[in-house]
């Protein structure tokens, strides 16, 4: 398969993802319950205009509309029989900003999850879930997607089988998790064993990492684990612009453009190779984030003390101190056969 990063990275040496979607939607009028995959048919001009505004601010990757497109998904808003067209466009509007650009812009098929436990803790089989994501996949690689972005992730085993329906769709992939729960993610997986998720697989990821989660602090401490684990992988993390807080009935993220500029810096540090942001950024967080990845030479790789003084303090427990042992001795046993 073709390696879109690939050779962008070898241009740029590291790479600006985009921010976020649902929530720069709800400012554009997107109500809650609202499925945002429809917009791609009925507001199209906003879709563009969020895609376009991500490039305006320096994204390197945008990511199609599409995150909740498999038909477990779409079947809440009974349109569970319109997912190979629903994607198809998401991806054809991406692509139109991307072919209009000054500069290279990859378009990359937001994939996430179906919001289904897969047996034996669910009804859904593992082949079911390949099944669904393939019918996503296909509908993104037909309208223009260069490669399925499976994010926000929680099981091994759905990570899994959205990468082997990419494989079987012939479109590359890369993927990232939500470690959100006491520095795992809600299913047990560890930043560290990331790498092996779809070991054996026909195609290896471009890239692996963590997105979403708690706030820019803690995945950082994420983005530590994995690159300790593989130094050499392009490592992918996209965190959320500070902590959600109500104000009065609406959502509000504290990270400033600041922030989000002092986390990039410390990402580069960290060892990821593609930045981006997740729930809360804005255009303006990301032009932030552009600026400060243009000027920023890499540096000593920090603490995680020094991310805290930094960018402000974990919010939940690490990897390390979620009482699983079995991964930390796993990243024992590799520091010690590195020498």
């Amino acid at each position: 398969m073709l390696n879109p990063i690939e050779a962008l990275l070898a241009e740029k040496g590291v790479l600006l993802a985009d921010g976020a979607t649902g929530t720069n939607l709800f400012a554009m009028g997107l109500l809650s319950g609202e499925a945002p995959e429809l917009w791609n048919e009925t507001e199209p001009d906003k879709i563009t205009a969020l895609h376009r505004g991500f490039v305006e601010a320096g994204s390197d990757i945008i990511l199609t509309n599409s995150f909740g497109g498999t038909r477990h998904r779409l079947k809440l808003h009974q349109a569970e029989d319109r997912v190979f067209e629903l994607n198809r466009r998401a991806a054809e509007i991406a692509r139109a900003v991307a072919d209009s650009a000054e500069r290279r812009v990859i378009v990359a098929g937001s994939v996430g999850p179906t919001g289904e436990l897969l047996q034996p803790l669910g009804a859904m089989t593992y082949e079911e879930a390949v099944e669904a994501f393939a019918e996503q996949i296909e509908g993104l690689k037909a309208g223009g997607a260069e490669i399925a972005w499976i994010e926000t992730m929680s099981s091994p085993d759905e990570i899994r089988a959205a990468a082997e329906a990419a494989i079987r769709v012939g479109l590359p992939y890369s993927f990232t998790a939500s470690f959100d729960t006491a520095g795992r993610t809600m299913m047990g997986l560890a930043p560290c064993d990331i790498h092996g998720v779809a070991s054996g697989l026909a195609e290896a990821p471009l890239g692996v990492g963590a997105n979403c989660g708690v706030g820019a602090s803690d995945i950082m401490a994420s983005l530590f684990d994995i690159t300790e684990a593989d130094p050499a992988a392009t490592v992918i993390v996209k965190g959320n612009c500070g902590i959600p807080e109500f104000r009065g009935s609406e959502i509000h993220y504290s990270g400033t453009p600041e922030l989000m500029a002092d986390y990039v810096r410390l990402a580069v540090d960290g060892g990821a190779k593609i930045i981006g942001g997740c729930c809360g950024t804005s255009f303006e967080h990301l032009a932030a984030m552009r600026r400060a990845l243009d000027a920023h030479q890499r540096a000593e790789r920090p603490s995680v003390d020094e991310v805290v003084a930094r960018i402000g303090p974990l919010r939940n427990k690490t990897a390390d101190q979620s009482g699983q042992a079995g991964s930390t001795e796993g990243r024992r046993e590799r520091r010690r056969a590195r020498g």
